[in-house]
């Protein structure tokens, strides 16, 4: 087991990593499996690592794998900047460093007996994917669960044969819509809130775990408040401009909190009257 020294060293200074394989998700986003030893690199669902490609910098990534696999840390993201397209390049065998876990978990626990609806924007699917492996392991603690997930257009959609393969063998309900649609496309078109109206949940025992871009889940959480879903049982994922993961360079600020220490999930009753500031 590792000392506290050994494990402080984890948090402020990346330990170097192998990629075991790189797999094209989309046109430009992309997942990352990286090799582990093991139980010092858990997480839990809702936690991030900061990944840093040598000579390049450091970024914050959601984990997107299954927790119940310690030996591979999964990380999916679309290679917007210098440093997650050099990651883009990395291919197997290449090293990279990563620090963390870091943040504040999904709050699974509160919604054991309870419904679950899972709501998630584009990109926002990759935080959400480890608590879709964690509820498919446990899926006797659940009510009804719901995935409503929208994207861009139908060439968007992140992890498709393994959502139907959670809908099919975990009983998950699971309803798509994308912006636009493009030649073939037969599913529902439009924002993800108008899945909401007919998405089959009890709402006033409903937990709700929202993850998007932050317009989404303004106009989410309203329209779940609307649909009957308590505010206080609806929890959001933020990733404003986070540097450093510890919170000792401020970038991350959020009105009293610091997204990387308190976040980067929060209570939505927290977060909704910050969610109208811009982001510097």
């Amino acid at each position: 087991m590792a000392d506290a020294t050994s494990g402080a060293t984890a948090l402020l200074f990346p330990t170097p990593r192998r990629v075991r394989r790189r797999v094209r998700e989309t046109a430009d986003t992309f997942t990352l499996d990286i090799e582990t030893d093991g139980g010092e690199t858990a997480f839990r669902p809702g936690q991030f690592n900061m990944l840093y490609v040598f000579g390049t910098g450091e970024v914050p990534i959601s984990v997107s794998g299954d927790p119940r696999r310690p030996g591979v840390l999964v990380h999916t993201t679309r290679a917007i900047g210098n440093v997650t397209r050099a990651m883009e390049r990395l291919r197997s065998g290449a090293t990279l460093g990563v620090r963390g876990p870091f943040g504040t978990p999904w709050p699974l626990e509160a919604a054991v007996g309870k419904d679950v609806v899972l709501i998630a924007g584009g990109i926002g699917l990759a935080p959400l994917r480890p608590l879709l492996y964690e509820i498919a392991a446990r899926r006797r603690d659940f009510g009804q669960v719901v995935l409503l997930y929208g994207a861009r257009g139908p060439e968007d959609l992140l992890f498709r044969r393994q959502l139907e393969r959670w809908r099919d063998a975990a009983g998950i309900a699971l309803a798509i819509t994308v912006d636009r649609a493009s030649p073939g496309w037969t599913g529902h078109v439009g924002v993800v809130t108008t899945l909401l109206p007919h998405a089959p949940f009890a709402p006033a025992r409903a937990v709700a775990f929202v993850c998007g871009p932050e317009i989404m889940m303004r106009f989410t959480a309203d329209a779940l408040r609307r649909r009957g879903v308590p505010e206080t049982s609806v929890f959001v994922s933020m990733e404003r401009n986070m540097k450093c993961a510890t919170g000792l360079c401020g970038h991350c600020q959020f009105g009293p909190s610091f997204v990387c220490k308190d976040g980067p999930v929060f209570a939505w009753p927290r977060v909704r009257s910050l969610l109208s500031v811009r982001e510097a």
